[in-house]
């Protein structure tokens, strides 16, 4: 007997050694590109002869034997010699073994973490496509179309114009910090007199809205767009007054000789440019710096296509918070003073519509408007946002989120507070607290009532940053119990009983205004 493995398709004759000789030609031919003999057999192959059953010879390439490999992966067999006679006479015989080594069932609690689910997730995807459908198509049968024409204009919406002015006035307060950081630099004014100056400018560009606001009776979204411009230009201006101040303070170590080039890395010296400081009030940032890296050009149809997905987005919530939240909420009592179970359940049942609300809003406003502002700008470092849906703790979550707040309490809060010898705990207190108090100016302020809903909802994520930490600790082999935690306190019970907490108040609120004025 010859098996043809030359490219002349010269014949070697069989030896003594033929056994061992033929194991190894068979396994050298069969492993390779996955071309198996039968499909049916492939499996036992794999165990048996190799870790798969595959073919060397091209797809339509005649081997030296007359052996041919079709591209199905079955190999033809043309001649009594060929590579599958050969396997089928020597690979699976029954005494060849069929169980070589140990083995994990691919959902056992070994494996399971070292295997590929994305055929799962296809499926979650679908399961969830086809459910929302179904609740959707559902809903509308059972209650119409429940959008009301005024959701995004109505004649009402015409007395906020005060807000709008407001609004408006808002670029007096980075003039008014450029003027004092330009006599600074002439040295016409002293460290303490441009510290209180920007204390009184930063102050009143918060407090001036805030005013505005309780003095008019406006709706609660104007109030809170306003709320929200004016606390961004409120981190703004402190980031350039706290940036400028440490400049002037590296130039005047610079001037006396001190070299500063091995422990810091400034790109560019000081100086106050209105250029730098009007793209930056605009630019995607909280930081200030006098350069930024910026993108050699703008991509014209990739702005049109991401404004096109922000209004598509725009619109789905919409639907989402007249469809099902605002009835939900409409129909529930307040979650404080009614029944435990009842409260629960309405919880509950808000969670996924809020839920589905908070991520389009969160790929609305980070992803696409702030990279449709980037690419306008060409603004070159856009993380915006890191992978905060893979935190294993509360705190990983809240450094990922929101990138540009997280840089900001970083550089002008965090590390601060640690050179002036504050513990890191009671650094990231602060920071919490900062952010707690903003979270309440932005939903307080509009809504002209001030219950610290917000400001405890914030609060309350410091045990959760220390109970997810020492879980994190404890259970070293599994990030999955932070993870749950936070998804299941942040956004499953916690944004929701803000909603209800809110709404409840605001109607209170409301009625007895209106009592009041009968």
């Amino acid at each position: 007997m010859s098996i043809c493995n030359s490219p002349g398709g010269e014949a070697t004759s069989s030896s003594p050694h033929a056994d061992s000789d033929l194991g190894f030609s068979i396994r050298r031919r069969l492993v390779g590109k996955g071309k198996t003999v039968n499909d049916s057999l492939s499996e036992t192959v794999t165990e048996s002869v190799a870790a798969v059953l595959e073919a060397e010879e091209p797809v339509g390439e005649e081997g030296s034997g007359g052996d041919q490999v079709e591209s199905e992966g079955q190999v033809v067999r043309n001649g009594e010699n060929g590579v599958a006679d050969v396997a089928a006479n020597f690979a699976y015989r029954p005494s060849a073994p069929a169980h070589r080594r140990v083995k994990e069932s691919p959902l056992s609690s070994d494996a399971i973490f070292r295997q590929s689910h994305a055929g799962l997730f296809n499926l979650c995807i679908v399961v969830l496509v086809a459910i929302n459908s179904r609740l959707i198509i559902e809903n509308l049968m059972k209650y119409g179309l429940l959008i009301r024409a005024g959701f995004w204009f109505s004649s009402k919406s015409l007395r906020d114009w005060p807000l709008f002015m407001c609004c408006l006035t808002l670029p007096i307060f980075p003039l008014a910090a450029f003027v004092v950081e330009k006599l600074a630099q002439q040295k016409y004014i002293s460290g303490p007199v441009v510290v209180s100056l920007h204390f009184i400018i930063t102050t009143a560009a918060v407090l001036v809205p805030v005013l505005v606001i309780l003095r008019f009776d406006s709706a609660v979204l104007s109030g809170v767009t306003l709320m929200l411009f004016s606390c961004i230009v409120w981190l703004k201006l402190v980031s350039f007054a706290h940036t400028n101040y440490d400049l002037r303070a590296v130039a005047k170590l610079m001037d006396k000789g001190v070299d500063l080039s091995a422990s810091l890395n400034l790109d560019h010296p000081y100086d106050v440019n209105f250029k730098s400081l009007a793209y930056f009030m605009v630019a995607p940032t909280l930081c200030y710096q006098p350069s930024y890296p910026r993108t050699p050009f703008i991509r014209k149809g990739w702005v049109f296509r991401q404004f096109v997905k922000l209004a598509v987005f725009t619109g789905v919530m919409g639907f989402i918070i007249e469809q099902y939240i605002n009835p939900l909420v409409q129909n529930s009592q307040h979650p404080l003073k009614g029944n435990f179970f009842y409260a629960l359940e309405r919880v509950l049942k808000l969670s996924v519509p809020n839920l589905y609300v908070w991520l389009c809003m969160f790929y609305c406003f980070f992803h696409l408007w702030l990279n449709i502002l980037a690419e306008l700008l060409c603004f070159g470092d856009r993380e915006f946002y890191k992978d905060w849906w893979n935190a294993k703790t509360v705190e990983e979550y809240w450094r990922m989120w929101n990138m540009p707040v997280h840089k900001w309490m970083v550089r002008h809060v965090y590390f601060p507070c640690l050179r002036n010898g504050i513990s890191k705990g009671v650094s990231v207190v602060i920071a919490f607290i900062i952010s707690a108090i903003f979270h309440e100016l932005c939903i307080a302020v509009p809504c002209h009532m001030f219950k610290l809903w917000a400001f405890i909802g914030i609060m309350f994520q410091v045990p959760l940053v220390l109970v997810t930490n020492y879980l994190q600790k404890k259970l070293r082999n599994s990030s999955m119990v932070g993870n749950m935690i936070f998804w299941l306190f942040f956004s499953i019970l916690g944004q929701p009983m803000c909603v209800l907490l809110y709404y409840h108040d605001l109607m209170n609120r409301k009625e007895t205004t209106t009592d009041s004025s009968l």
